[in-house]
C-alpha cells in the first residue's frame, strides 16, 4: 500500500474516532500543530523516518515535544503508530487529516499569486467568487507575491487554475506571433 493511501486511511480512522469522542476540532488543531512542527524541524522528520532509531526513543521524543500540547487521543494515536513502525508517515497523516477535515467542513483553499500585494477588497472579491463557484462554506486564501507576473494574478483552487496575469498574456501573444496567427 502506498504511503499516501496508508496516511489517508489512518487520517480517516482518527477522524472517525475523534468525532466519536467529540474532540474533532481539538484533534484537527493537534494535526495542524504536528504538521507545522515537522515542517519547521526537519531533524524531527528525519528521526521519525529513520528505521534505525529505536521505537521507544521515538515515542520519548514525541512525548517531550507534544506532551502538554495535544489531546490524549492524539498522543495515544501517535504512540501507537510509532510502536507499529509507522512513524515515517505521521507527517502524511497530519496533512491527510487536514485535507479530509476541509472537505467535511466545506472549506476550500485558494492560492493567489499576484505581481503586487492584494488589497483587502481584492481578497474579499476573490473569496466571494470562489465561494460561489465551488459552493464552499468557507474559503481560505493564501497569497503570494510573484513579480515575474508583471501584473494581474494567478488563482489556483484544487487542480484548477485561472491565469489573469500580464505574463500569461505576453506568452500567449508571443506564441500566436510564432505561429503566424496575428
Amino acid at each position: 500500500m502506498s504511503e499516501n493511501k496508508a496516511a489517508s486511511r489512518y487520517a480517516k480512522s482518527i477522524i472517525d474516532l475523534s468525532k466519536e469522542q467529540n474532540t474533532f476540532e481539538e484533534v484537527k488543531n493537534d494535526m495542524v500543530l504536528l504538521a507545522k512542527i515537522i515542517d519547521q524541524n526537519s531533524e524531527l522528520g528525519s528521526i521519525l523516518k529513520n528505521p534505525i532509531i529505536p521505537l521507544g526513543k521515538k515515542v520519548g521524543i514525541l512525548k517531550d515535544v507534544f506532551a502538554t500540547k495535544v489531546q490524549p487521543l492524539t498522543s495515544t494515536f501517535m504512540n501507537l503508530l510509532v510502536m507499529k513502525g509507522r512513524s515515517s508517515i505521521l507527517y502524511g497523516i497530519s496533512k491527510a487529516f487536514i485535507e479530509q477535515y476541509n472537505v467535511i467542513k466545506g472549506i476550500v483553499i485558494a492560492e493567489v499569486s499576484s505581481a503586487t500585494e492584494l488589497t483587502d477588497e481584492n481578497i474579499k472579491e476573490i473569496e466571494a467568487i470562489v465561494k460561489k463557484e465551488t459552493n464552499a462554506n468557507e474559503v481560505l486564501i493564501k497569497t503570494k507575491i510573484s513579480e515575474k507576473l508583471i501584473g494581474g494574478f494567478v488563482l489556483k483552487v484544487g487542480d484548477k487554475q485561472f491565469d489573469a496575469s500580464i505574463l500569461y498574456g505576453f506568452n500567449k501573444l508571443k506564441k500566436e506571433f510564432a505561429q503566424g496567427i496575428v
